[in-house]
């Protein structure tokens, strides 16, 4: 029997665990599996919505870090950790992703000699600036299995110089849940709730730091949105970060007045997934809603200078927009025209990852 932690700590991450979850849970005579909560993300409605969605359990262990600098958050998570480690000793500890919680909890398990393995390994953005980055690189630096979502991450690995036969292409997880869930978010009623119909309006998020934390940057989006609402409807479920970004640079005036935009409460996963499907198209900063979106084959504008998923642009249907009014605006029009970009579905985005993930751990 096989003791085996799955580690979940921002909203994210809870996409790509829970299809592995019920994987493992198949063969209950061969794996015994927990969930570890971090408690990384800060907003408990959001964890609830997204919890009760897929439905997950209640997780076997939550260790309640919250939010925080980088350097403390990573730090409560280590010590925390470090303690269940000790109690439980699991045989393997997987993490997803590139948050504070996958490189701590990753490096308290090599430390004990537990073996990791890294769920969405060999992505890259080349800018560490970027603390994700930073995460995704060390966390694959000490990771025993580098289970990876696309060729390109694969090749990243090898030219880091990581053996071949650590490195895994098993495909998408995020897109096992949209496949598993994507009937349940066609029955969502948010539509009508928001009074808006299909094709009718384009999606926004909004969330990142280097959008969201300084007011230069916050106001050439605004900018844009505002002339682009004058042509569609605007839906944007809004971060709680970027309501208090928006809050403390004095701008909600400005966002009140734009008279298109529709300003609602962070969705769940039903509801965000038709919000997805329906959309015109999609405004966003996000890393799973470019790969969402490529499934959807919706048209998604990626408000950053570069991604870690470069998949979603030679084959999906993301494009990305240099952080300039005037750009953003431009992509925008060009959709709103008709000029759409069109893609296919990578290689095994199809909703059998986390099989593929539980056989190479029952061999």
């Amino acid at each position: 029997m096989k003791k085996v932690h799955l580690i979940v700590g921002a909203r994210p991450n809870f996409m790509k665990m829970a299809p592995l979850y019920k994987e493992f849970k198949k063969y209950p005579d061969e794996f015994e599996v927990k969930l570890i909560h971090t408690g990384q993300h800060y907003d408990e409605r959001m964890s609830k919505f997204f919890f009760n969605d897929l439905q997950m359990p209640v997780p076997d262990e939550y260790l309640e870090v919250g939010s925080g600098t980088h350097g403390k958050q990573t730090a409560r998570i280590i010590e925390r950790y470090e303690e269940v480690l000790l109690a439980d000793k699991p045989n393997l500890v997987i993490v997803a992703g590139d948050v504070n919680s996958t490189v701590a909890c990753a490096l308290d398990a090599v430390k004990l000699h537990i073996p990791v393995a890294h769920l969405e390994a060999g992505l890259r953005s080349f800018a560490k600036t970027m603390p994700e980055e930073v995460n995704r690189i060390m966390t694959d630096v000490i990771s025993d299995y580098l289970l990876t979502p696309s060729p390109d991450a694969d090749e990243n690995l090898i030219k880091e110089g990581k053996p071949k036969d650590k490195i895994y292409f098993v495909g998408n997880i995020m897109i096992d849940s949209l496949v598993q869930y994507k009937h349940k978010a066609k029955e969502s009623k948010i539509l009508d709730e928001i009074n808006v119909a299909p094709q009718d309006y384009a999606l926004i998020t909004l969330h990142r730091p280097s959008n969201v934390d300084s007011e230069a940057g916050l106001l050439t989006i605004l900018n844009a949105f505002e002339e682009i609402s004058k042509d569609v409807k605007l839906v944007f479920p809004i971060h709680p970060r970027t309501t208090k970004q928006i809050e403390l640079f004095g701008l909600k005036e400005k966002v009140k007045n734009m008279k298109n935009l529709y300003l609602i409460p962070p969705a769940g996963y039903y509801d965000f997934l038709n919000l997805q499907m329906n959309a015109k198209f999609i405004l966003t900063d996000s890393g799973g809603i470019q790969e969402e979106s490529t499934y959807f084959g919706v048209p998604c504008l990626t408000l950053r200078p570069n991604t870690e998923r470069p998949i979603t642009i030679w084959e999906g249907t993301n494009q990305l927009v240099k952080l300039e009014t005037s750009d953003i605006i431009r992509a925008a029009k060009k959709i709103i025209a008709g000029d759409l970009k069109k893609g296919k579905i990578p290689k095994y985005w199809d909703g059998h990852t986390a099989e593929r993930i539980v056989q190479i751990f029952r061999s």
